[in-house]
């Protein structure tokens, strides 16, 4: 069963790494059609809106983790 996340995690990995590929390479053919200062523009806006995001429900899963007791300390 320990093969299991090794597996799961490198397929995520493998997914989310190929959405990202694509992802960047259709805004950047967007941005060669002359629109590139906005594409840019909003690319920032959602990479802080994704960091805050992320920074957000990491603040939260700690307080709820905490307020029900649970062990955060590292084997």
């Amino acid at each position: 069963m320990d093969w299991i996340p090794i597996v799961f995690g490198t397929f995520k990995a493998l997914v989310l790494g190929t959405g990202m590929f694509f992802a960047i390479k259709w805004h950047y053919d967007q941005s060669k059609k002359g629109e590139g200062r906005a594409v840019l523009r909003a690319s920032g806006k959602v990479v802080a809106l994704f960091t805050l995001s992320l920074l957000g429900l990491g603040f939260v899963t700690f307080l709820v983790v905490r307020m029900l007791g649970m062990d955060l300390t590292f084997p």
